[in-house]
């Protein structure tokens, strides 16, 4: 085999053309076996192989800096780059993230997990060397799907600036994770067909030099035309042309199913991992589409990530014009749903608590301050969500709450959301943002509310004595599992409150708690610092009364064992009992 004896970039230097395929073959066939025990993505990774090797041929990395866009195409990399063993053997799979991580490698030069970022990153590099007066190449590693980002376009537009070494190369597989949306993709469609000679070019528009490879799974083609652009004295985009998911039949028939993946059985496909019962994505989806139907103003929205909230291709097919991707663009969806929403139509924009944190101004200068009356659905917004550094979804609570005359509503169960995102796509006061929950379709023990307008009234739903435990969404049944235990251990039934509201004080309800409480005890499912409880802690900071605070404390994890972070932040309910009765005792 060649790949096990790739330790370092320049072990591929000393290969032939005929063994570099060999390799290719290789690599392929260790992202097959990885992928369908581990899981990870797969359709990018797939259609990067021979781009990377070639890159690695052609250009002497670390020396030469490579960033990657996103870096869910790196695993080649890696291989290539001193990290084979993480892709050869089973044990030591978790050995390496999914995404590039300088703590790995030297040949990595960024944590980078969300999209459109490599050029502006890249550029950055290019302009420190400059400026120190060192040589190298600089290479930015982008899809066709993340150009369609602002900070992609932001960063094309300032290369020219360079006015020296700086090489832009567009993977370009007609796809972001589902299709592509947006006029500049029929500019790629016309460079494609004529093989980059259609006399409209977006790249030549901005300044730069441009070069195009029709076949961009031809190690050899690849080689030569990064050969002829190493060194180049002036900012150049090299336009390859791939095939998404290569070598694999199913991923290249069905891209976006297999742009990610669980593990799943080689031969047939299937995923090896069951998910049984109802998932607030389809539900979601069916609920919108039901609206769609009854009324032609309710519209979805999403950023690329159209999955979010369930809506497959039959699916977005059966919505037509009533859904709208709009591309890897999170700050126009946000501002084109206050548009629709200022003129009458009832927009519904879903996307991943992670990529929310990409569309504050937006939040808040778009939205927020013309108090338009469009539906926010934050996803994963969770400890129980993705656990990997760039997409951690804990820190939307102190980012959205604090934005004035936004409604963020916290659901504890499936018919508290459905009533929560029924009212707030009827009322046409306020901004809302719900936050899906994300510890599973839970069913609720009684009638939820159905009308959300009395704002910040918060809901008792156990009345007591001594300890008030205040439990936000998908905490709340935390909440509930630390007042039986605490009743049990002390004979003191507390009050159980779901807030529903994270925005704003009950503060008629806190007022009367001062009476028969000692304790208050605050649950939130995110980091503390600027969160819920705070704000309780505030509203008591004058009082006798004790409060307490639990949630998360502010960091960057990364690939957590979620038993082991709950057990971290006191976030269990014997935990939080104990750390009751050290204060009333």
């Amino acid at each position: 085999m060649y790949l096990e004896k790739i330790n370092a970039p320049q072990d591929v230097k000393k290969l032939s053309l005929e063994e570099m395929t060999a390799l290719a073959a290789e690599m392929r066939t260790a992202l097959l076996q990885k992928l369908s025990r581990h899981g990870g993505h797969f359709g990018p990774n797939l259609g990067m192989v021979e781009a990377t090797i070639a890159m690695h041929y052609v250009f002497d990395s670390p020396k030469d800096k490579i960033v990657f866009d996103v870096s869910h195409q790196s695993y080649c990399h890696k291989m290539l780059t001193g990290r084979r063993e993480a892709f050869l053997k089973e044990s030591h799979y978790d050995d390496v993230s999914g995404y590039t991580n300088p703590e790995e490698s030297e040949h990595d030069f960024f944590n980078i997990g969300h999209t459109s970022t490599s050029v502006s990153l890249a550029s950055g590099l290019a302009k420190a060397r400059d400026l120190k007066g060192e040589s190298g190449n600089v290479i930015a590693v982008i899809g066709d799907g993340s150009l369609s980002g602002g900070e992609a376009l932001e960063g094309l537009d300032f290369a020219y600036e360079l006015h020296s070494n700086f090489i832009i190369l567009v993977n370009d597989n007609d796809m972001s994770i589902a299709e592509n949306h947006g006029g500049l993709y029929q500019n790629l469609r016309q460079l494609r067909e004529t093989d980059g000679q259609h006399p409209c070019n977006l790249f030549r528009a901005m300044g730069l030099d441009y070069r195009f490879v029709k076949n961009g799974n031809d190690i050899g083609e690849m080689i030569a035309m990064l050969q002829e652009v190493k060194d180049i004295d002036h900012p150049v985009v090299v336009h390859m042309v791939t095939q998404k998911g290569k070598g694999y039949a199913l991923a290249e028939q069905n891209k976006e199913n297999w742009h990610w993946c669980m593990p799943f059985d080689l031969e047939t496909g299937k995923s090896t991992v069951s998910f049984d019962g109802p998932d607030y994505g389809t539900m979601t989806a069916d609920f919108l589409l039901k609206k769609m139907k009854a009324d032609p103003k309710v519209v979805a929205v999403t950023a690329a990530v159209p999955a979010v909230f369930g809506f497959t291709a039959e699916k977005r097919e059966e919505a037509g014009s009533q859904f709208v991707d709009v591309g890897i663009a999170e700050e126009h969806a946000i501002a084109l749903s206050s548009g629709i929403a200022a003129a009458g139509g009832k927009p519904v924009f879903a996307t991943y608590s992670s990529f929310i944190q990409r569309t504050f101004d937006q939040l808040s200068q778009d939205l927020c301050i013309n108090q338009n009356p469009a539906t926010i659905l934050i996803f994963a917004a969770s400890v129980y969500g993705m656990n990997d550094v760039t997409h951690l979804g804990i820190y939307d609570i102190p980012l959205i709450s604090n934005i004035p005359n936004m409604v963020y509503l916290a659901p504890t169960n499936q018919e508290e959301y459905f009533a929560m995102l029924e009212w707030s796509m009827k009322q046409t006061a306020h901004p809302v943002a719900i936050r899906v929950p994300a510890n599973g379709v839970l069913p609720a023990g009684a009638q939820p509310a159905q009308d959300y307008s009395q704002l910040n009234q918060y809901q008792v739903t156990q009345k007591g004595s001594q300890v008030a435990i205040l439990a936000l969404g998908d905490f709340y049944q935390m909440g509930e599992a630390a007042a039986k235990l605490l009743e049990e251990k002390t004979g003191t039934t507390p009050t159980l409150i779901n807030p529903r509201f994270i925005t704003g004080q009950d503060t008629d309800l806190l007022e009367s708690l001062k009476q028969e409480h000692r304790v208050i005890v605050t649950l939130e499912d995110g980091i503390l610092d600027g969160g819920f409880g705070e704000k309780i802690a505030r509203f008591y900071g004058a009082e006798d009364t004790k409060v307490l605070n639990f949630g998360l404390k502010k960091e960057f994890l990364d690939r957590y064992r979620l038993e082991d972070v709950l057990q971290e932040n006191h976030l269990t309910p014997e935990q939080i009992v104990a750390d009751i009765e050290a204060v009333i005792s």
